[in-house]
């Protein structure tokens, strides 16, 4: 069974970083556009990076220069390092496989692996 599961969240203050991990399994990553969405309550599912079998990097213009996405085949993870962390970044972090949308495009896929969700709580 295809899963993704996604960790590395937590408490941190205005400025802070953490680091993110996706970890497949059942599946071979290696094919896989991946992206990274959140959601904070009361909003809609946003797509925020998304990275391509060839490795190529895309991010939200909100959070761009403060996000690093990349990817371990080999070991079937995929990180985000975040860094200077702010409230507005408060949401549940996700993770997913996003065919048929494809990198550039951050849009929510209506389909494919999901990871359950990690939370990230900015504040003081």
């Amino acid at each position: 069974q295809a899963q993704l599961v996604a960790s590395g969240g937590g408490l941190v203050q205005p400025g802070g970083s953490l680091q993110l991990s996706c970890v497949a399994s059942g599946f071979t990553l290696d094919y896989h556009f991946i992206g990274w969405f959140r959601q904070a309550p009361g909003k809609e599912r946003e797509g925020v990076s998304c990275i391509s079998p060839d490795g190529s990097t895309y991010y939200a213009d909100s959070m761009k220069g403060r996000l690093t996405i990349s990817r371990d085949n080999a070991a079937g993870v995929v990180y985000l390092q975040m860094n200077n962390l702010q409230p507005e970044d408060t949401a549940v972090y996700y993770c997913a496989t996003t065919q048929p949308v494809r990198c550039p495009s951050l849009r929510v896929p209506l389909s494919g692996v999901w990871g359950q969700g990690t939370q990230i709580t900015v504040t003081e």
